[in-house]
């Protein structure tokens, strides 16, 4: 929705709508309009108790009244949310405002001058041994057609790091056992990348496809390689809590699911000796930055380097 001049009367749920269906057709994945939904209807729910319903009537005071709420609030457990949290959603609140000004509908971005808060760089909370990560993939009951399709799928988790998303949406012509490889569609950033997969991964993901997969898929068969109980693509929180209880009985002692098989499988290559880069484009990073921070977890061989030359190391 595009005009010359300015409209004062342009309803703030109405600008964001607009907002997200151009979004969708500049290339945006539904995942990340699904978010920017959410955080943009919390600014609108926000501002309207405050009478501020069209979008000439936000003022910078009033996205600023908006992020300090957002410092205040409390989830149910009574925690606050991250940094990390507050500036997602800020941006997002930025990102509407400046595309309003771009496209005629406002005179002057009101969010231009909030500043984002410093978002801390963690460490993954934990990450696998190579001896825990085996313990793990040998829970499912591989005697059975639906454990011997989750050893597929925790196999192809370990050996690929994948996301949780890339995963479900994985095909059957993904994997090529030939080559190596799996064929990530439209993965982070909507961008698709090749990346490498085990010998052991691809004769677990053939073992499924022939023993398994066609008891449970449906006609007509839309080619998803992992397929439910009912013949349906994944349910990703499904996903999740089926991950997290492999990993409770097989490693107790670490928290995680689907995408701590992601973090350990980077952690591993590391102290193995792989250069960040190649884990960067393994995990399909594009800044290097968001790698390195893998590095700061492995420390094999600091601790090996540290043993042998520190006095009090020895």
């Amino acid at each position: 929705m595009t005009t010359t001049g300015t409209r004062a009367d342009y309803a703030l749920v109405d600008a964001l709508e607009d907002h997200l269906g151009w979004l969708l057709t500049h290339g945006y994945s539904h995942a990340t309009v699904r978010v920017r939904r959410f955080e943009l209807r919390n600014l609108a729910g926000f501002l309207a108790e405050f009478g501020i319903f069209d979008v000439g009537e936000v003022s910078f005071s009033a996205i600023e009244s908006y992020q300090r709420n957002q410092y205040h609030h409390r989830k149910a457990d009574g925690t606050p949310l991250s940094f990390r949290t507050q500036s997602h959603r800020l941006v997002a609140v930025k990102l509407l405002f400046s595309w309003l000004v771009r496209q005629g509908q406002l005179g002057f971005d009101p969010a231009a001058a909030i500043e984002l808060p410093k978002v801390e760089r963690r460490l993954p909370e934990a990450t696998l041994s190579a001896e825990e990560a085996e313990a793990v993939l040998a829970g499912p009951d591989v005697t059975t057609p639906l454990g011997l399709r989750d050893r597929a799928m925790l196999e192809v988790f370990y050996s690929s790091a994948l996301r949780r998303s890339e995963l479900i949406g994985l095909r059957l012509a993904d994997i090529d056992g030939a080559r190596g490889t799996v064929f990530v569609r439209q993965g982070k950033g909507a961008k698709d990348r090749y990346v490498p997969i085990g010998e052991r991964a691809v004769a677990w993901a053939r073992r499924y496809v022939h023993e398994v997969r066609p008891k449970l898929a449906k006609y007509p068969d839309a080619g998803v390689l992992f397929l439910s109980a009912s013949g349906e693509a994944l349910c990703a929180e499904w996903l999740t809590r089926t991950v997290r209880a492999y990993v409770k009985a097989g490693a107790p002692a670490k928290k995680g699911s689907c995408h701590l098989f992601r973090h350990s499988a980077a952690t591993l290559m590391l102290d193995g000796g792989a250069d960040v880069r190649y884990v960067a484009e393994y995990l399909g990073h594009e800044n290097l930055e968001s790698t390195k921070i893998y590095t700061r977890v492995s420390v094999e061989k600091l601790r090996a380097v540290h043993q042998a030359t520190h006095p009090a190391g020895r």
